[in-house]
This record gives C-alpha cells, sequence and structure tokens, in this order.
C-alpha cells in the first residue's frame, strides 16, 4: 500500500514514515502542498496523511482542490488544531478522518488500515480468497491453514493483488505499492517476487496475463 505524506516538520514526519514503513507501507514524503498536489497528479496513492499547517498552500487548500478535482483518495487529517469547529471544517472540505497532535503511532496506523479497507469496499479486516488469508494489521499469511513466511516485499505484492481480486493489476500498479521515488528499482522486481510467492503458496494462485499484469481470481 503507497501512502502519500505531506507535513513539514521535518521531526514528525520523519517519525511518521518510519512508523509506516515498519508497518509495511511505501511512504513518499512531502512538506508542502505544491508538491504534494503534483505527486497526486502523477501518481495512484492508497492514502494521503494530510497536515493541515503547511507552508504556502495549506492543508484545508490541498484538500479543497484534490475533492474538487474528484479525487476519491482517502485523507487522514494531522493537525495540532484541536476545535471541534476546526474538526469539523476539516471533514466537510473532504477529510475522511481527522487525529490532532500529539497522537500515537500505532492508532496512526489502525486509522489508515481502516480508511484504507472502506476504501475497497471491505468490512472484514482480512482479506480472504479460498484457503488464503491475508491479515494487514499483524502482517500475517497463511495457505490452508499453515503460516506462509513472505517478505515485506512479497507480502505488500500479495496484497494488493487480493484487494483487486478478479481484476488484472499491471506490472506497474504493483511496482508502485512496493517502491517509492526515491528507491532504486531492478527491471525484472516484480516478476522476481510473484515467482517467490507462486513457489511459497501456489504455483496455480497468480496468473499471468500476458502484456498486461497478474490477477488473482476471486472466490466463487
Amino acid at each position: 500500500m503507497r501512502v502519500l505524506l505531506v507535513e513539514d516538520d521535518t521531526l514528525l514526519g520523519d517519525g511518521i514514515r518510519a512508523g509506516l514503513r515498519q508497518d509495511g507501507y511505501v511512504v513518499d514524503w512531502f512538506t508542502n502542498g505544491e508538491d504534494a498536489e503534483a505527486a497526486l497528479a502523477v501518481e495512484a496513492f492508497d492514502l494521503m496523511v494530510l497536515d493541515l499547517g503547511l507552508p504556502g498552500r495549506d492543508g484545508l487548500e490541498v484538500l479543497n482542490r484534490l475533492r474538487r478535482k474528484g479525487s476519491k483518495v482517502p485523507v487522514l487529517i494531522l493537525t495540532a488544531r484541536d476545535t471541534v469547529a476546526d474538526r469539523v471544517k476539516g471533514l466537510d472540505v473532504g477529510g475522511d478522518d481527522y487525529m490532532v497532535k500529539p497522537f500515537d503511532l500505532d492508532e496512526l496506523s489502525a486509522r489508515a488500515r481502516a480508511l484504507i479497507r472502506r476504501s475497497k469496499g471491505r468490512a472484514s479486516p482480512t482479506l480472504e480468497i479460498g484457503g488464503l488469508m491475508l491479515d494487514p494489521a499483524a502482517h500475517e499469511v497463511s495457505y490452508e491453514g499453515h503460516a506462509i513466511d513472505l517478505s515485506p516485499k512479497e507480502f505488500a505484492v500479495l496484497q494488493t493483488l487480493m484487494e483487486n481480486a478478479g481484476k488484472v493489476v499491471s506490472r506497474s500498479r504493483l511496482q508502485d505499492s512496493i517502491y517509492g521515488w526515491e528507491q532504486d528499482v531492478e527491471s525484472n522486481a516484480v516478476e522476481v517476487h510473484v515467482h517467490h510467492l507462486r513457489k511459497k503458496l501456489s504455483s496455480k494462485l497468480i496468473r499471468t496475463i500476458r502484456g498486461v499484469g497478474y490477477m488473482v481470481e476471486k472466490q466463487k
């Protein structure tokens, strides 16, 4: 899952990025609204974590412009503004959830998972297809009752495929789900992770759609 973090406090931003990465998220971090809008114009994110007190174009303006363009990316607002009026305004402009600083990183991760889950149309906190089960919170995978040990990137690829079960996910979309802009990517990285998943789970679990991408079938 790929997160866009917009926070101008470098100490706080570094802590949030580290915490989210530890929980398996790919995080692209910007310190102003203009750069965040540019990133949103060229990349698909699963969640935006947005500070309101940004230099130049503040968070509310960024959020308002985002919603006017029709973007449905879930937005978790972070702010030191703790009055009821501030919270109401942030939610009415288009925020999906609101956290007042200071906050606990475990709660931030839990709220991020809930927002992403709802944006995907899921009620259950776990993903289950046939004998395959993936728990995003615990970072656990089991197949036919047996625990499966996956690397963080293998986990991210599998989660993206399961979130989109029944749909073809392009190679570039899978690559975006496991690598941020500042990371070097091997040309065959996605193919390697899919190969490892097939060896650890089942050779028939992930279908290759030649020239398009990969797909996990929905359970009938």
